[in-house]
């Protein structure tokens, strides 16, 4: 079972494919990186298309998608909001379940607490996967991680992912790899 990550953003946007079976192993990862030149909706419009690319390549069977619910910018957190409905149309279009995840969660499952910092959530997805990605890659590989280890400790089936909530992922701990 293959869990894309997303990590959504405007100016970049983080995948990560993780295959479960048997253990998490890291398929692909990247930063969609729009141009800065054109217009906003121009870089909509290419990340929808990325992540289209990578869906059509890799054949995941269902999606995190980092859940974004505050920020310090309302213009940023607009256009923040307005990138992940492009990035869920995408998976949308393809047929893959996605389901939302916040940050905290994620943090939570992938290195024991909701507050870690960005560093130490880097940290943690290169030891469990063995590979040092790029911040935004490594965000949406965790993204992936937090889901796939959800999912793996219920048995579910990915042929209808179920939506997770804040209380499924409530005292996950970190997955050993062997």
């Amino acid at each position: 079972m293959k869990i894309l990550g997303v990590d959504p953003g405007s100016r970049a946007a983080g995948w990560a494919v993780v295959d479960f079976a048997p253990s998490p192993s890291l398929v692909g990862a990247g930063v969609l990186r729009p141009p800065r030149t054109g217009s906003f909706a121009e870089r909509l419009s290419y990340l929808h298309a990325e992540l289209s690319r990578v869906v059509t390549a890799s054949r995941p069977d269902a999606a995190a998608l980092e859940r974004v619910f505050s920020g310090v910018n309302p213009q940023s957190l607009i256009a923040l909001g307005e990138a992940r409905g492009v990035l869920l149309l995408a998976l949308e279009e393809a047929g893959i379940p996605a389901a939302e995840v916040t940050p905290a969660e994620i943090k939570r499952a992938v290195t024991g607490s909701g507050g870690a910092e960005k560093e130490q959530v880097r940290r943690m997805v290169g030891a469990l996967l063995g590979r040092r990605l790029a911040l935004d890659a490594a965000d949406a590989a965790a993204a992936a991680l937090a889901y796939g280890f959800v999912a793996v400790r219920r048995g579910a089936s990915f042929a209808a992912a179920p939506r997770v909530r804040s209380s499924a992922l409530a005292g996950v701990r970190r997955r050993p790899s062997g």
